[in-house]
C-alpha cells in the first residue's frame, strides 16, 4: 500500500508570489558566501602554508583542521539548525546565521596564528550551519510545487556560480593583498545580503512544531560531532585502525543509533525517522552523500596538482576551475527538463556515471598532460553534478511537507557534509599513504626528523627541497612522480565510490512518471507504509 509523502499545501500568498524571483536572488546571495568561502580557501591553502609574513606557516595538519573545523561544526549543527528554523522562523535564523558568519570572517582575516584561524573558521561554520538549510527551506515556501524544480535548479546553479567566483576572487585577492583578504571579502557580501533579506524575504515556520525535543537535538549533535571527528582524525593519522579513531567513530554511531531509537519512540520527535522507509527518499540522500564523498576527496588534491606539480598561480588555478562552474550554471537550471523527459532514475544514474568517468580520468593526468584536457574533465564533472544535485534535491524537498522544509534541507545538507568529510578523510589518507610510500625511498640522505616531515605531503617535500638549495633539486622530480601516482590511486578509489552511487540510484529512484491528468498534482515521491 502506498500513500503520498507530501500532501498538497496551501497556495502561496500573492504578495510573496509576485516577488518570488527576487527572493530567490537574495537566497542565492546568502548561499554564495557559504560556498564561496570554501572555494576561496582551497586556492589560498598554499599561501597560508608559507611562513610569515606571507602566510601563517601552517603545517599540513593545521591546514586540514582549518578546513575540518568548519566541516565538523557545520555538519554537527546542520540538523539542529534546520529544526530551529522550522520552529522559530527561517528568516530569523538566516539573519542570525549571516551575522555570525560575517563576524567570524572578519576575525579569521585578522588571525595571528593557525590556531586562531581554526577557531574563527569554526565560528564561521556556526553561522553557515544556520544559513544553508534555511535558504532551501525559504525557497520551498515562496514557490508553488510546480515551480519548485525550476527554482531548485537555479539554486543549484548558484553553487556553480560560487565555485567560479571563489577561486578567481581568491586568486585576484592573493595577487594584490594579504592572505586574510580572502575572508574579509565575505563581510560586505554579508551586509548586503542582510539588508536585502530584511526588505524582501518573508518569514515562515512550521505552524504546528509540537513540543521541543531537547534529548533528540543533543543526541543528534553529539552523534554527528563524534562521527565526523573520528572520520577526520582517521584521515589525519592515515590510519582508521587507530584505537582513538575506532572508539570515536563507534561512539558516534552508537549515539546516532540511540537518536533513531529515541525518535521512533517519542511522541514529539525532531524528525520522523519513518521517512527513511521511503526507498526513493533514502536513495536520493545516499546519492548526495556518495557523490560528495568522491568529489570532495578528489578535488581536494586538484589544487596541489595544478599549483605544486604544474606550477600555476592561485589566480590561474581559479581560472582553471571555470569549466566546472560554467557547466553547473548551464545545466543545473535545465536538469528538470531532462527529468521531465527521461525521469529521475535515468537522469541521475547518467550523472553518476559521468562523475565516475571524470574521476577515473584524473587517474590519467601527468605532469605534461595538455591543460585543455583537464578543462574538458572539469566541464563534464560539472555537467554530471548538475544532473545529480537538481533531481535529488527536488526528490528530497518534495518528499516532506512544506512546513518541514527546514528539516528536509538540513537532512540533505547533513548527509552531504558527512559524505564530504568522509571523502576528504578516507581518500586523503589514501593519498597521504600512497605519497609517503612513493617518496620515502628518496629521503634517505635527510636527517631523521626532517625525513619524517618531508614525507608528509608534496608541499612539505618541496619546502625541504627549497631550503636545501641545489642539493634539494633532486627531490623535485621524485616528489612530483610520487604525488602523481598517489593522485591516480586516489582518483580510482573515488571513481569506485561514485560507481556505487550509480548503482544505488539506478536501483531505487523512480523512472519517468506517467502522464498526469490536467489539473492534478504530480505525485513525484511515494512512500511505503
Amino acid at each position: 500500500m502506498t500513500s503520498p509523502a507530501a500532501p498538497a499545501a496551501e497556495r502561496i500568498p500573492e504578495a510573496v508570489h509576485r516577488r518570488r524571483w527576487a527572493i530567490l536572488g537574495v537566497l542565492m546571495l546568502s548561499l554564495l558566501i557559504v560556498v564561496l568561502d570554501n572555494s576561496i580557501l582551497n586556492v589560498a591553502i598554499k599561501t597560508i602554508s608559507t611562513p610569515a609574513p606571507t602566510g601563517l606557516g601552517a603545517s599540513q595538519s593545521e591546514l586540514e583542521w582549518a578546513i575540518n573545523a568548519y566541516t565538523l561544526v557545520f555538519a554537527g549543527l546542520l540538523f539542529s539548525a534546520g529544526l530551529l528554523g522550522d520552529r522559530i522562523g527561517r528568516k530569523k535564523v538566516l539573519l542570525g546565521g549571516l551575522a555570525v558568519f560575517g563576524i567570524g570572517s572578519a576575525l579569521a582575516a585578522e588571525s595571528g596564528s593557525p590556531a586562531q584561524l581554526i577557531a574563527f573558521r569554526a565560528l564561521m561554520a556556526l553561522g553557515a550551519a544556520f544559513v544553508m538549510p534555511a535558504t532551501l527551506a525559504v525557497l520551498m515556501n515562496v514557490f508553488e510545487r510546480e515551480e519548485q524544480p525550476k527554482a531548485i535548479g537555479i539554486w543549484a546553479g548558484g553553487v556553480g556560480l560560487a565555485i567560479a567566483i571563489g577561486p578567481i576572487t581568491g586568486g585576484v585577492l592573493l595577487a594584490h593583498f594579504w592572505w586574510g583578504s580572502v575572508f574579509l571579502i565575505n563581510v560586505p557580501i554579508v551586509v548586503l545580503a542582510i539588508a536585502l533579506m530584511v526588505w524582501l524575504v518573508p518569514d515562515s515556520r512550521d505552524p504546528n512544531p509540537g513540543r521541543i525535543d531537547p534529548v533528540g537535538v543533543v543526541l543528534s549533535v553529539v552523534g554527528l560531532v563524534l562521527l565526523v571527528y573520528g572520520i577526520i582524525k582517521g584521515g589525519e593519522l592515515a590510519d582508521f585502525t587507530d584505537p582513538v579513531v575506532l572508539s570515536t567513530i563507534g561512539a558516534g554511531l552508537v549515539v546516532l543509533a540511540a537518536f533513531v531509537v529515541f525518535e521512533k519512540r517519542s511522541d514529539h520527535p525532531s524528525i520522523d525517522v519513518t521517512y527513511f522507509k521511503n526507498k526513493v527518499f533514502s536513495a536520493a540522500i545516499a546519492a548526495i552523500a556518495l557523490v560528495f564523498f568522491a568529489l570532495m576527496g578528489v578535488t581536494f588534491f586538484s589544487v596541489f596538482y595544478t599549483q605544486s606539480v604544474r606550477g600555476y598561480s592561485p589566480l590561474q588555478t581559479g581560472l582553471l576551475m571555470l569549466p566546472l562552474a560554467a557547466a553547473q550554471m548551464i545545466f543545473a537550471p535545465r536538469a528538470r527538463l531532462v527529468v521531465d523527459r527521461f525521469g529521475n532514475r535515468a537522469t541521475t544514474t547518467a550523472g553518476m556515471l559521468v562523475i565516475t568517468a571524470t574521476l577515473a580520468l584524473f587517474g590519467t593526468l601527468d605532469a605534461d598532460t595538455p591543460i585543455w584536457w583537464l578543462e574538458v574533465v572539469f566541464f563534464f564533472m560539472g555537467a554530471g553534478m548538475a544532473h545529480i544535485m537538481t533531481p535529488t534535491s527536488v526528490v528530497i524537498m518534495q518528499a516532506l511537507p512544506r512546513e518541514k522544509a527546514g528539516s528536509a534541507s538540513a537532512l540533505s545538507n547533513t548527509f552531504r557534509q558527512v559524505g564530504g568529510a568522509l571523502g576528504i578523510a578516507v581518500l586523503g589518507s589514501v593519498l597521504s599513504t600512497s605519497y609517503r610510500n612513493g617518496i620515502e625511498g628518496h629521503l634517505g640522505l635527510l636527517p631523521a626528523g626532517a625525513r619524517d616531515a618531508a614525507g608528509e605531503s608534496i608541499e612539505a617535500t618541496l619546502g625541504v627541497a627549497a631550503k636545501l638549495g641545489a642539493r634539494g633539486e633532486g627531490l623535485v622530480g621524485p616528489a612530483n612522480d610520487a604525488f602523481l601516482h598517489a593522485m591516480h590511486v586516489t582518483a580510482f578509489w573515488g571513481a569506485g565510490v561514485a560507481l556505487i552511487g550509480a548503482v544505488v540510484v539506478a536501483a531505487f529512484l523512480p523512472g519517468r512518471p506517467p502522464a498526469q491528468k490536467e489539473g492534478t498534482e504530480p505525485e513525484l515521491v511515494r512512500a511505503e507504509s
